[in-house]
């Protein structure tokens, strides 16, 4: 077997250690970010659809601001957003290199595209479901949690799904930038020396990934779908 792969994927073999590790920090980045950007965009996309105009907490200021605020940062390329934060992700993170520096830019980048999907997932939700529960009496919180989420989880997990994948293409492109990870491993081997085995590895690689983000995403949904 070893023969075998030296015979094949010589050059993998050589970095095969580095080729774990890059795998490793992956997960990592994937892992912390999306952690952080579930809960923000969970939070910021219910706090989008209950304060707009006819909605049980309107308020057409804290609307507007986090409407236009979504709307840039999902606007700036992730390369871009990521060198732009630089100075701010040395203050949060100490460093703006490697693992440590590359998630605050990645829950940067991906949280307003979450919040768009989850301000859809819970826009969706029957009107009728809302004012019934408002005539019942309750709270405007017990109407976020009962109602809204709560019906929503199906398409929230749909979401979320989509979400992750993009976010797991974030993470190689942060590679571009000293971010480590498959993508920067693809870019020093694959891409600077010529090495297309570790390319296409690597490649095989990701696509595993999405594979399995998609089938937990898959049963989730079959399993909350009524």
């Amino acid at each position: 077997m070893h023969n075998l792969a030296a015979t094949y994927l010589p050059n993998l073999t050589d970095y095969f250690e580095e080729f774990v590790q890059s795998i490793v920090e992956t997960l990592q980045m994937l892992a912390v970010s999306g952690l952080f950007a579930f809960v923000l965009g969970i939070a910021l996309g219910t706090l989008l659809v209950v304060t707009r105009e006819g909605n049980i907490l309107e308020n057409p200021v804290v609307h507007h601001v986090l409407d236009k605020l979504v709307n840039l940062f999902r606007s700036i390329p992730f390369v871009i957003l990521i060198t732009v934060l630089i100075p701010v992700t040395k203050v949060v993170a100490g460093t703006f290199i490697g693992v440590k520096g590359a998630i605050f830019p990645l829950i940067v980048g991906c949280t307003p595209f979450f919040v768009r999907q989850v301000d859809m997932a819970l826009s969706d939700v029957d009107r009728g479901l809302v004012e019934a529960a408002q005539a019942m009496g309750l709270s405007p919180l017990e109407i976020i949690f009962r109602v809204y989420l709560k019906e929503s989880i199906p398409a929230l997990a749909r979401s979320t799904t989509i979400t992750a994948i993009s976010l797991l293409g974030l993470t190689a492109m942060g590679g571009a930038v000293g971010g480590g990870g498959l993508g920067s491993f693809v870019i020093r081997y694959g891409h600077n020396r010529f090495f297309q085995d570790i390319t296409y590895v690597s490649v095989i690689v990701i696509l595993i990934l999405v594979s399995i983000i998609q089938g937990i995403g898959n049963v989730v949904i079959k399993k909350t779908t009524h």
